[in-house]
């Protein structure tokens, strides 16, 4: 596909990939080719949701699912420049974004949850998962999104206090859904959530000792949609460009 028309986004902003299709022909292809495409990831977090999205059915690829991933190179290959730059920051405070797209798959009802962790002004860990349990409401699903991006900024300040540079400031987690916020600091525990108790009271112990604050963002800024749904071509180069995956700087005269 060296000669392919490049698109703009590695994933459409309409259909929803399903276990149906006709089985593609050659289904070791498939998989090599998905798996060289999660090693990108590494360095590519714009790709983490579309590569997520073909790696749920490496066990029994179809069509659909071939021509996801082909759309995938297709964006790759217009984008070879675009990469993951770290920076020298002036702040070294932990932020991260939450999403969740409510029971985005179509035929398991299952939720996409999706966060990314800045420390300063850099992106140091991301993440785009199908939730193991379908939510029942999109609360819930939120509310487990922001479980797992406390999780990780728990993990974080761990790993920063034992390499001597501990965190004196709370994380910061972003989340669009007012409920999931609210669930964080309120103390009451509501009928309708005593089926996420364990995720609410893991993040609240947080909350309640000042190492963490879940914070109101509106959807217009979240930056982790990016890693639960197709987003709109202005949309995703910008969110794209805010997670710092851009081409190279270019070098002065005379640098090497």
């Amino acid at each position: 596909m060296l000669n392919c028309n490049p698109c703009k986004t590695p994933v459409d902003t309409e259909s929803k990939l399903g276990p149906d299709g006709d089985p593609v022909e050659d289904p070791t292809l498939f998989r090599s080719l998905a798996g060289a495409l999660q090693y990108l990831t590494f360095t590519r977090p714009d790709l983490s949701y579309a590569v997520q999205q073909i790696c749920l059915f490496m066990h029994d690829p179809r069509v659909p699912h071939y021509t996801a991933l082909k759309r995938i190179l297709r964006y790759v290959r217009g984008t070879l420049d675009q990469g993951l730059q770290l920076y020298c920051s002036h702040t070294s405070q932990l932020i991260a974004y939450s999403d969740a797209d409510w029971a985005g798959c179509p035929s398991t009802r299952r939720s996409t949850s999706g966060y990314c962790v800045f420390l300063g002004d850099n992106l140091i860990t991301w993440s785009s998962k199908r939730q193991h349990v379908i939510s029942r409401s999109s609360t819930e699903a939120e509310y487990r999104g922001v479980a797992n991006a406390v999780a990780e900024t728990a993990w974080v300040r761990n790993l920063l206090r034992e390499l001597l540079v501990p965190l004196h400031s709370a994380t910061l987690v972003y989340c669009d859904n007012v409920s999931a916020v609210y669930l964080s600091s309120n103390p009451v525990q509501h009928q309708r959530t005593k089926h996420i108790e364990i995720d609410i009271h893991f993040v609240r112990d947080l909350v309640a000792t000042g190492h963490v604050r879940v914070l109101h963002v509106p959807s217009r800024y979240q930056y982790a949609d990016i890693f639960t749904k197709g987003l709109p071509s202005p949309l995703f180069t910008e969110f794209r460009s805010s997670l710092n995956v851009r081409p190279p700087p270019a070098q002065t005269a005379g640098a090497y």
